[in-house]
């Protein structure tokens, strides 16, 4: 059986590790969001990607769910204090992987062959790639104008109201090598529960699942190619970051059933939390089949546990 998880932020990265703890390498690949990729004090910053991997090893610091456990701010507090910009907090050893890969993009090497290294450094066995090699720049348009995601995200604290996104150079970038294959060769894809917006839509943008080409194939019972997704907004409310937000300031009230509705011709499965159980009819009503369970994720076997219901639910016996 062969999955592809499509991931970003801390809700995505939390599932992928869930199923990294019950299927082996060969099983799993991973296709993370690059949208929100960035450049900061000359060095080239994937927040998604460091945050899957840096979950997947073991490193990332369990009370943010970002960044490295143990790290220390010396060098860009000091900076700050020279003049430099200090809204975006790099650590210490977070900065490593920073000047690391930007030395290799310099060089000529591409993102996926970077990623390669890192997780084989880090004891990362399965396979993380980034959803493509060329860059693509999610752009929130907002009521105070266009904004980078991150300066919309972290400088300016989410607090523009949001009017639309879009994808900048999304219609010429190419999946990283690897990612078709990947999902081609796949049973099943699962779209972790990350926001709809700025998380999976940039990745779905460059490697659209549609695809007859992507989609072709019989899954484990040879009823086709199944496409799963988790929701992140548990009643009402996210766990972290803006999708419930966004939701509400595009006009559309923020629950399970507006995220099932945002996958609507594309997933065939659904999970909900059970907070959400009376939306259950309404989901299955857009042609999803549909799972209730936990999806508040709080503990490491809270995560194996939603990721074991869910390959449960797409017919991996586990």
């Amino acid at each position: 059986m062969k999955i592809v998880a499509l991931a970003g932020g801390v809700g995505g990265a939390k599932l992928v590790h869930g199923l990294a703890q019950i299927l082996s390498p060969e099983e799993l690949t991973v296709i993370v969001n690059t949208g929100d990729d960035f450049e900061h004090y000359g060095l080239y910053i994937c927040p998604d990607m460091d945050t899957v991997c840096y979950t997947l090893a073991g490193l990332a610091n369990p009370e943010t769910g970002w960044g490295r456990v143990n790290e220390t701010w010396n060098v860009i507090q000091n900076a700050f204090r020279l003049g430099g910009p200090g809204w975006f907090n790099l650590g210490d050893q977070d900065l490593g992987t920073h000047l690391e890969r930007t030395r290799r993009l310099r060089e000529g090497q591409t993102l996926s062959q970077i990623t390669k290294d890192f997780c084989r450094a880090w004891g990362v066995e399965h396979t993380v790639l980034p959803m493509s090699d060329q860059p693509v720049r999610t752009i929130v348009e907002t009521d105070d104008g266009e904004l980078a995601f991150q300066e919309y995200f972290v400088h300016r604290r989410c607090e523009p109201r949001v009017k639309g996104f879009r994808f900048e150079g999304a219609e010429i970038a190419e999946p990283a090598p690897g990612a078709r294959e990947a999902l081609q060769s796949a049973d099943a894809v699962i779209i972790c529960p990350s926001n709809p917006w700025v998380s999976i839509d940039p990745i779905l943008k460059v490697i659209p699942l549609d695809h007859p080409l992507l989609l072709s194939g019989e899954g484990r019972k040879g009823e086709g190619k199944s496409v799963t997704a988790i929701s992140p907004i548990i009643g009402g409310q996210t766990v972290k970051g803006p999708a419930a937000k966004m939701f509400n300031e595009l006009g559309i009230e923020p629950s399970a059933l507006a995220v099932a509705n945002h996958y609507r011709g594309l997933t065939s499965g659904f999970v909900l939390d059970r907070v959400d159980s009376q939306l259950e009819e309404r989901v299955r009503g857009l042609n999803m089949r549909t799972l209730v369970t936990n999806t508040l994720m709080k503990s490491h076997d809270d995560r194996k546990q939603l990721a074991r219901d869910v390959l449960n639910f797409i017919g991996v016996d586990v």
